[in-house]
């Protein structure tokens, strides 16, 4: 593919993301899998809210591409993507819960705990966090044990203590929940790379531990995937900042408003730009070495700086 073509780039995210969405309607299925014992109705409808008919599917996509530059077969890496989507998933319904960001739409919809409670809405989340390990464990994502192992042992560390749950953590106390310290810009990227970079990473290693990358192809991948992170969370906070309610399908202008602690806000707008225009050209450098094949991840960092929504 060309990553000069806008449109061709578009046709490709939108087509991983059907097929995302594909894979999981049938890991939210009804029907109770050997081990479980029954899926309450209320439950799992909460789980579909969630989870289906909205988003990108950037992450997925981002194990997709990643995985095709060492030729791994798209189903397993889409259904890897899709566990690693799952967690995506799990953190937006308990990041809107009224104890933590209080909001009151995702995606154009109403919340879970909107849509439903906040009791279900927190099982829910618990289910969908669960559920993204039993997804990855299994033999749909690959055919070696030691791959699924290595992927599922580097999922917990992304989405736990040290990495997604350990960032919105260190994210509530930067609001002056606790304390009133704040954070520098040293310490905002820190938990940055945490809470959102995170996941982000750990979709662009997935693709080169699922293709046996070498050491130092895996650390490319690894690198690539630190800078589209920040890079993700910066153009998140400009559109905050920016946009409006009605284009992000959630409120826009509560990080000033809760008094969150961004690089926008330190670097101020132009700053904030600048930094993401180094991001990019960091990340293209990171597949220098794969000359073609890595156009739809040059694309990609393209599309995480630009976005509008």
């Amino acid at each position: 593919m060309d990553a000069s073509s806008p449109k061709d780039f578009a046709s490709r995210l939108s087509t991983v993301a059907d097929e995302a969405e594909a894979v999981l309607k049938r890991l939210l299925d009804d029907a109770p899998l050997s081990g479980e014992i029954v899926r309450p109705e209320r439950l799992l409808a909460a789980m579909r809210h969630g989870t289906l008919g909205g988003g990108k599917r950037l992450r997925p996509f981002l194990v997709v591409e990643s995985a095709a530059l060492f030729g791994v077969a798209q189903a397993g890496a889409l259904y890897a993507g899709c566990a690693l989507e799952l967690i995506h998933c799990y953190s937006l319904v308990h990041d809107d819960l009224p104890a933590m960001d209080n909001d009151d739409l995702r995606r154009g919809r109403p919340t879970v705990h909107k849509a439903y409670d906040e009791a279900t809405a927190i099982l829910a989340g618990d289910a969908l966090l669960t559920l993204a390990f039993d997804a990855m464990a299994r033999t749909d994502v690959h055919p070696d044990p030691a791959v699924r192992s290595a992927l599922v042992l580097e999922l917990a560390r992304a989405a736990g203590i040290g990495g997604m749950a350990g960032g919105q953590m260190i994210d509530l106390a930067a609001e002056g929940r606790f304390d009133k310290r704040r954070l520098d810009n040293k310490e905002i990227a820190t938990m940055q790379a945490m809470k959102t970079g995170a996941l982000i990473r750990f979709a662009c290693r997935a693709g080169a531990i699922m293709g046996k990358a070498d050491t130092a192809t895996l650390a490319r991948l690894d690198a690539y995937g630190v800078a589209i992170g920040q890079a993700f969370q910066i153009a998140d906070d400009l559109l905050d900042l920016e946009s409006d309610a009605a284009t992000l399908g959630k409120a826009a202008g509560k990080d000033a408003a809760a008094g969150k602690a961004t690089l926008v806000a330190t670097l101020g707008a132009p700053g904030a730009r600048k930094r993401l225009a180094e991001l990019v050209g960091e990340a293209e450098a990171q597949l220098a070495p794969f000359g073609a094949k890595g156009d739809i991840l040059r694309a990609t960092a393209h599309f995480i700086a630009e976005r509008r929504a």
